[in-house]
């Protein structure tokens, strides 16, 4: 039985659990696009992280996009080291399900990205999305440079005014 909290806010730092010094064993490639799912990616790839819901849904609308070399879901956000699925679906952990998307802005923009991202999903469902409910299902953009932390930024202001 996995452990549950009542509320779906984030817990405070000293009531996450310690979770463990070392990362959890990763399959190395991609199984829908056969690309490696850890760097290095080739030269020039950029790297942008998404919160949008459950990571298997959201995967799939990035890996489909032309110009994205690999995709990748994991936990991004907690305080708690390599979580495990049980831990994070506790709501004690601080993480949001996510998607590392590593694509080649030669072929494909930032906001492009982000525009999947907004349009992907419902962001103002709070700690969940559709019948998935959680602090891990929450809506957040995790940049990797200063300028998508400026488009992120902008589109949110965009995109609130349309919500």
């Amino acid at each position: 039985m996995l452990f549950t909290r009542t509320s779906h806010d984030r817990p405070a730092p000293e009531d996450t659990f310690p979770g463990r010094p070392g990362a959890m064993p990763i399959t190395e490639r991609h199984v829908v696009l056969g690309t490696s799912i850890e760097p290095p990616f080739p030269d020039g790839t950029e790297t942008a992280i998404f919160g949008m819901g459950c990571f298997w849904g959201a995967e799939r609308l990035f890996w489909q996009l032309p110009g994205v070399y690999t995709t990748a879901v994991g936990y991004a956000g907690g305080t708690t080291p390599d979580p495990s699925y049980e831990e994070t679906c506790s709501g004690s952990t601080g993480h949001t399900e996510a998607v590392l998307v590593a694509y080649d802005p030669a072929q494909i923009s930032y906001d492009d990205l982000l525009r999947t991202f907004w349009e992907g999903h419902n962001p103002t469902q709070g700690m969940r999305q559709g019948n998935d409910r959680g602090s891990q299902y929450r809506s957040a953009l995790y940049w990797t440079t200063a300028a998508q932390q400026e488009a992120a930024l902008a589109s949110k202001a965009r995109y609130s005014m349309a919500l």
